[in-house]
C-alpha cells in the first residue's frame, strides 16, 4: 500500500487520509514540510492562531536500514521568529511513521471548545482524537508513562509539558527515544504551536506497521555498507563524537576563541576544563554511565550518552554540547552535575536548551539572577516557569522578549531567536548562517564550524570574511537536502571529506525508490527548499533588515581575538544571489 497524507482538523476533531499529490511524491523531511507550509499557510497568519499548521514528515530514508536515518521533520510558522520553521528530531517517531506509510501528518485548526487538551492517535486505518483532561498540567515523563502503559510500549510518542500548554516561546515538542527517554523538536517555540491547537500528545501505532520496501534491495544494501563505513572511518563521526559526545566541542571552540561566555562578552570561558567533554567522559565512566548511546535506531555515531550522579544514579541522557555551553560557559555554572539536573528538569518540562540558557544569560544583565547561580536557575524552572508565574512567563518568552522588557542592548538573537554556542564574531561562517538561514539563529542550518574550525571539507579562516558567504550558502543548500533524507546532521563530516559518502547516500535514495537522482538533483533540491522558505519569510514581513547580527557585535570587540562583526549589509545580502 502506498504512502498517504494524514490530515487532522482540530477545529471539528475530524481527520482525512489522502493520496499524496504528485508534486509531493519525491519529497520527504524538510523538503516536504516546508513545501506544505508554504503552500497551505498564510505567511501573515498569527503563529498561535487557527490558520497556522503543523506538518510532521519522516525523511526519504527514514524507516530503512540506512545508518543514521532516524530524523523526523516538523514544519510550522514559528511564534518566536515570525517566519517559517523546520525542526528535526531523532527518537522513534520517524521510523514508525515511515513504516506505517505516513508520508506526512498535517495538523490544522484550533478546537472551538478550548476547555481541555486532546490526544491524537494515528493508526494505519484511522486517527483517534480524544480529550485527556487527566493529562492536563502534567509534564512529559508522566505523559510518556501513561501512553506506554496504554499501548503496552508499542507506540511512538510526541508530547508537550506545562510550558507548551501555556504557549511559552521556549517550549519544545518532546519525542520518545529508543531507551524511553526524551529528545526534542526544539527551537522556535514549536511546543507553543502544539499547545495552541490543544494537543497534549500525539502517538503513532508502532505495532501494526510493515517494514519499508526497496525497489532495488541489493543496490541499497551495497550503498548502505559504503555509507556506514564512511561514517565509521571519519575521525570526527567515527572517533571524537562516540568517545566524548558533542561536548567534545567545549575545549575545541574555547581554544578557538569562539565559545560565547557571560552573555556573549567573551569567546573564552574559564570554566571550560570543568565542563568539557573529556571531563564529562571521565565522570560517566567512573559512575557506571555510558559514553555511547544512540538517539534513534540505526545510529552508528552514538554521540549521546547516559550521565549518572556521583552515587551512580541516573541523572540525564542526551547531555549535549549546546546545553552544557548554555548553562556552563554562557550562564556560568561550573558543576556538571548541577547542569545535568537542570537538563533533566528541562526535558520533563519540554523547554529548549539553547533558548532557555541564553535567556538566563540575558536575565543576569536584567539583574534577575546572578552568573553561575544554578540553584536559583533550577528554582525558576521548577517553580516559576512550570507554574506560569509572571516571572516564569517573562523567562518563558525567550531572550529577545526579555531584553525588550528590560531595555537591554546585549541581546544575542537573530530574528528574535537566541544565537547558539558559536560566536559569530569569531566564527564568521557560522555567523553568516545565523543571519541568512530562514530559521533564525540556527547552527544546524549550515554548520560552518566544520570548515572554519574542524577542517572538514578544507579550511576557511574563521576570523576573516573571505569565502564565508559562499561557504555558508553551500552548506545551507546541502543541509536542506540532507534534512529531507531523514539523516543526522553529523553525516556532514564524512560527506565533506570522503568522496564516497555523498554518492552512497544518493545511491540509497535511488535504490529505495527506483529512481535516478544525481548530485545536481540533490543540490537543486536544497536550493529550492531554501528559496521556498525565504519567499515565505519575505511574505511574512521578514526582509533583508532581519538578516543581521545584534548591533553590539559590530562595535564590541570580542576577547581573546578582539574580533568584531565586519560584514557589510551588501556582503550579507549577496547570499541570496543563487
Amino acid at each position: 500500500m502506498s504512502d498517504k497524507i494524514y490530515r487532522v482538523d482540530m477545529s471539528n476533531l475530524t481527520y482525512k487520509i489522502e493520496d499524496v499529490p504528485a508534486d509531493w511524491m519525491g519529497l520527504g523531511g524538510r523538503g516536504l514540510t516546508s513545501t506544505i507550509i508554504a503552500a497551505e499557510v498564510d505567511p501573515e497568519c498569527h503563529p498561535l492562531g487557527p490558520n497556522n499548521k503543523m506538518v510532521f514528515a519522516p525523511g526519504l530514508l527514514s524507516g530503512t536500514t540506512a545508518a543514521n536515518s532516524g530524523r523526523n521533520s516538523l514544519g510550522t510558522k514559528s511564534p518566536l521568529t515570525g517566519g517559517i520553521k523546520e525542526s528535526n528530531v531523532g527518537g522513534t517517531i520517524a521510523g514508525v511513521m515511515a513504516k506505517l506509510g505516513v508520508k506526512a501528518l498535517i495538523i490544522e485548526g484550533i478546537p472551538e471548545d478550548d476547555s481541555t487538551f486532546y490526544h491524537v492517535h494515528v493508526t494505519k486505518e484511522k486517527v483517534l482524537i480524544e480529550a485527556v483532561p487527566e493529562l492536563v498540567g502534567k509534564n512529559n515523563y508522566f505523559v510518556l508513562d501513561a501512553m506506554e502503559e496504554k499501548y503496552n510500549k508499542k507506540v511512538a510518542v510526541m508530547t508537550i509539558g506545562r510550558p507548551g500548554e501555556m504557549k511559552m516561546l521556549i517550549s519544545n515538542i518532546s519525542v520518545r527515544d529508543p531507551k524511553g527517554k526524551l529528545r526534542s523538536h526544539g527551537r522556535g517555540g514549536v511546543g507553543a504551536v502544539m499547545g495552541s491547537k490543544k494537543i497534549k500528545c500525539i502517538t503513532v501505532d508502532a505495532q501494526n506497521y510493515k517494514e519499508v520496501t526497496y525497489a532495488q534491495p541489493d543496490k541499497f544494501k551495497e550503498a548502505s555498507k559504503v555509507f556506514t563505513k564512511a561514517l565509521q572511518d571519519n575521525p570526527i563521526s567515527g572517533e571524537g563524537l562516540p568517545a566524548f559526545g558533542t561536548n567534545v566541542l567545549i575545549n575545541i571552540i574555547n581554544e578557538a576563541g569562539g565559545l560565547p561566555s557571560h552573555n556573549f562578552r567573551s569567546g573564552h570561558s574559564e570554566n571550560a576544563e570543568e565542563i568539557c567533554g573529556e571531563t564529562m567522559a571521565e565522570k560517566i565512566k567512573e559512575r557506571g554511565g555510558s559514553t555511547t548511546h544512540g538517539c534513534h535506531a540505526g545510529c552508528v555515531i552514538q554521540c549521546s550518552q547516559t550521565y549518572n550522579d556521583k552515587d551512580g544514579n541516573y541523572l540525564t541522557s542526551g547531555f549535549e554540547y549546546e546545553m552544557i555551553w548554555a548553562f556552563g560557559a554562557n550562564f556560568g555554572i561550573k558543576d556538571l552535575d548541577q547542569i545535568a539536573k537542570i537538563d533533566a528538569l528541562m526535558d520533563d518540562l519540554g523547554v529548549d536548551a539553547i533558548e532557555t540558557g541564553v535567556t538566563f544569560g540575558v536575565a543576569v544583565d536584567a539583574e534577575i539572577i546572578k552568573f553561575g547561580d544554578g540553584v536559583e536557575a533550577y528554582r525558576i524552572l521548577a517553580e516559576e516557569i512550570a507554574n506560569g508565574t509572571p516571572l516564569g512567563r517573562v523567562i518563558g518568552g525567550g531572550a529577545g522578549n526579555l531584553g525588550k522588557l528590560y531595555g537591554l542592548v546585549r541581546v544575542p538573537v537573530v530574528k528574535n531567536q537566541s544565537i547558539p554556542a558559536y560566536e559569530p564574531r569569531a566564527i564568521k561562517g557560522q555567523g553568516i548562517t545565523y543571519v541568512t538561514t530562514p530559521m533564525g539563529a540556527d547552527h544546524t542550518a549550515g554548520y560552518a564550524v566544520a570548515t572554519n574550525i574542524l577542517n572538514s571539507g578544507g579550511f576557511v579562516d574563521p576570523l576573516k570574511k573571505d569565502g564565508q558567504v559562499e561557504l555558508s550558502r553551500n552548506l545551507q543548500i546541502a543541509s536542506a537536502a540532507v534534512d529531507s533524507t531523514g539523516m543526522c546532521i553529523f553525516v556532514a563530516f564524512p560527506a565533506l571529506d570522503d568522496p564516497k559518502c555523498l554518492p552512497a547516500l544518493i545511491d540509497m535514495i535511488n535504490a529505495r525508490f527506483g529512481i535516478s537522482l544525481d548530485g545536481d538533483d540533490v543540490t537543486n533540491l536544497g536550493s529550492t527548499i531554501l528559496k521556498i522558505e525565504h519567499a515565505f519569510n519575505l511574505k511574512a514581513g521578514l526582509g533583508s533588515a532581519d538578516d543581521r547580527v545584534p548591533e553590539f557585535m559590530k562595535y564590541e570587540k570580542l576577547p581573546p581575538h578582539d574580533a568584531i562583526w565586519d560584514f557589510t549589509n551588501e556582503e550579507i545580502d549577496e547570499f541570496w544571489n543563487f
